[in-house]
């Protein structure tokens, strides 16, 4: 796997820095740099807690940093991690349904999928159900003609629930393995937008009853606690079954993977670390808190 999160690594660096301050100091420091990383007051407050007892018994650096990397894994433990990458697909065709905001990546997400699973012998379709702005329509051609996938699109301003459902006609017709559909992301107009979303999902289960096989969220990790709001709201009414987090390669401080999955209970299930196909990464707990804090060995 390529080199992890630079926003993740800022962190660290921070954190690093930091080792040399007396166990009374400890305290503010933690919670100084996870609120500056994204991971939110009330997260940080439940984390701060839980150190609480091993800060006050004047530990050494090496059990202070221990302590909150056994924190903050915690956090990560009530769901199974899953590859989307690798998994075998029990359903034939297996439907995604990519949601999110305009502005996050939602298509270019779609794009590296595509390219993706393609490359590993998958039959793919893609669904332009982003009718709303052209320009996504012309997007996912290209990435469409990038991949080898086959691409089903209807007209600007069209129906999208109509593009949906001949994506996956399409699919059962060729027997591809894979439909990904796009969606429009008017969030300025949630109830519209919500509604379509809706809509949309109703399509596809007259397609395929238990459709879609994952619905997956689009935050652009760069928004921060934005985009845990709109998290929220798409969990109300879209019922994610996972988040992608994609722009972890530029400006994003990396924690608000943390109170996505600690407060809304859905994992994260892929990254977005640069622009290329490749860089599209499954999710590991485990590798994104160890990116997050500095060993023993870092001084």
């Amino acid at each position: 796997m390529k080199s992890l999160w630079s926003a993740l690594k800022r962190f660290r660096s921070k954190l690093r820095k930091k080792l040399g301050f007396s166990p009374d100091e400890w305290e503010e420091v933690v919670e100084q740099l996870l609120i500056e990383a994204d991971v939110g007051i009330s997260l940080t407050e439940q984390i701060i807690e839980e150190l609480s007892g091993i800060l006050s018994s004047k530990p050494s650096e090496e059990e202070i940093i221990n302590a909150l990397r056994t924190s903050l894994l915690r956090i990560f433990s009530d769901h199974p991690v899953t590859n989307l990458l690798e998994a075998p697909f029990a359903q034939k065709p297996f439907v995604l349904f990519i949601i999110g905001v305009n502005g996050t990546g939602k298509t270019t997400t779609i794009g590296k999928l595509a390219y993706l699973y393609t490359k590993k012998g998958f039959k793919v379709v893609l669904g332009a159900g982003d009718t709303f702005r052209a320009a996504a329509i012309e997007q996912l051609e290209k990435w469409a003609k990038r991949s080898g996938a086959r691409i089903i699109k209807g007209s600007y301003g069209g129906d999208p629930g109509a593009v949906a459902y001949q994506a996956i006609e399409s699919a059962l017709a060729q027997g591809d393995d894979i439909v990904i559909l796009d969606s429009a992301g008017r969030l300025h107009n949630k109830r519209h937008l919500m509604e379509e979303l809706a809509k949309i999902r109703k399509v596809i289960k007259k397609k395929i009853s238990d459709a879609p096989h994952e619905t997956l969220l689009v935050i652009d990790a760069t928004t921060g606690q934005t985009g845990l709001e709109q998290a929220r709201i798409f969990k109300e009414f879209a019922e994610p079954t996972g988040i992608v987090l994609t722009k972890m390669d530029g400006t994003a401080k990396g924690g608000i993977a943390l109170p996505i999955w600690h407060e809304l209970k859905i994992p994260i299930k892929l990254v977005g670390v640069g622009e290329q196909p490749e860089d599209l990464i499954p999710f590991n707990p485990e590798e994104y808190v160890n990116a997050l804090l500095p060993s023993k060995d870092e001084k």
